[in-house]
C-alpha cells in the first residue's frame, strides 16, 4: 500500500458500536503503518446517522449497509464511496461463571429466553431481529416487562457484566472480548441475522484523499485479522 505523506491534521470518524474496537485497533495500525493520525468516535447507529444528517463533520462514517444507503441518498455521503468493510453475527452471552446453556437450535434458544429473568439487547439491526423472533414466537407482550433494551453508546455485555439482565443478545462483535461475561454462542443458523457493516467518505470531509485510504485500508487482507479478532467476519 503506498505510504501517505503525513497530514496536519488526523481525520475523523463516526461509526455505531458494533464495529468499535475493531475500527480502534485499524485506527492505531494505520496511524503506525501510513503516518496518518485516526479517530474514531463509537455511539449508537441511530445516533450516528443522525449527527450525520445534522451537518456536523466527519471525514468517513462506518455503519450498517442500509443505514449508509439512505444518507447516501440524501446526499449526506460521497457518492460512489460506500465500500463493504464486515460481517457480524448475533450471539448469545451470559455472566462469567453463568453457565453455558443450550442454544443449538431454534427451539433450545426459544425455550432459553422463554425461561430467562431478564433479556437485554440493543437498538439497531440485532435489535430489530431479536423483536421480530419475539414476535415471531408469540413472546413480545408476555416478556415485555423482562426485556431491557441497552441505552445507546451503553454495550449489552455491561448490562450482562453487571448483573441487570441474565443473558443478552447482540452482535457478536459487541460481545467477543468484553469483560466479566461469557459468549455462549452464534444464534442457531435457523434464526441468526448476519449484518453487513460498509464505510464511507462523508460529503463534509476536508481530508478527503486520506478518509479515502482509510476505507481501502479497512477492505485491505492486513486488515482481516484485526476484524476476526472482535468477532468480524
Amino acid at each position: 500500500m503506498r505510504k501517505l505523506e503525513p497530514m496536519a491534521r488526523e481525520i475523523s470518524g463516526i461509526s455505531s458500536m458494533a464495529t468499535r474496537n475493531a475500527l480502534a485497533a485499524l485506527a492505531g495500525l494505520f496511524a503506525a503503518t501510513e503516518g496518518q493520525p485516526v479517530r474514531v468516535e463509537s455511539v449508537g447507529g441511530v445516533t450516528a446517522a443522525d449527527r450525520i444528517r445534522a451537518g456536523e463533520a466527519f471525514d468517513f462514517v462506518v455503519l450498517a449497509r442500509d443505514a449508509l444507503q439512505k444518507l447516501e441518498k440524501e446526499g449526506h455521503l460521497v457518492p460512489g464511496s460506500l465500500v463493504d468493510v464486515a460481517q457480524s453475527p448475533m450471539a448469545v452471552a451470559v455472566r462469567s461463571g453463568a453457565g453455558c446453556p443450550d442454544i443449538a437450535d431454534e427451539a433450545s434458544f426459544r425455550n432459553l429466553v422463554e425461561g430467562a429473568a431478564s433479556i437485554g439487547y440493543s437498538t439497531g439491526p440485532s435489535g430489530a431481529h431479536f423483536q421480530k423472533l419475539l414476535a415471531k414466537w408469540g413472546l413480545s407482550e408476555r416478556l415485555a416487562d423482562r426485556l431491557t433494551v441497552a441505552p445507546p453508546g451503553v454495550p449489552v455485555a455491561e448490562l450482562i457484566a453487571r448483573g441487570t439482565v441474565q443473558i443478552g443478545v447482540q452482535q457478536l462483535s459487541e460481545l467477543a472480548g468484553a469483560p466479566g461475561i461469557d459468549v455462549v454462542g452464534e444464534l442457531p443458523a435457523d434464526v441468526q441475522s448476519i449484518t453487513t457493516f460498509s464505510a464511507a467518505v462523508c460529503a463534509r470531509a476536508s481530508s478527503r484523499p486520506a478518509a479515502e485510504a482509510f476505507l481501502r485500508f479497512l477492505i485491505a487482507p492486513a486488515a482481516s485479522e484485526s476484524k476476526r479478532q472482535f468477532g468480524l467476519l
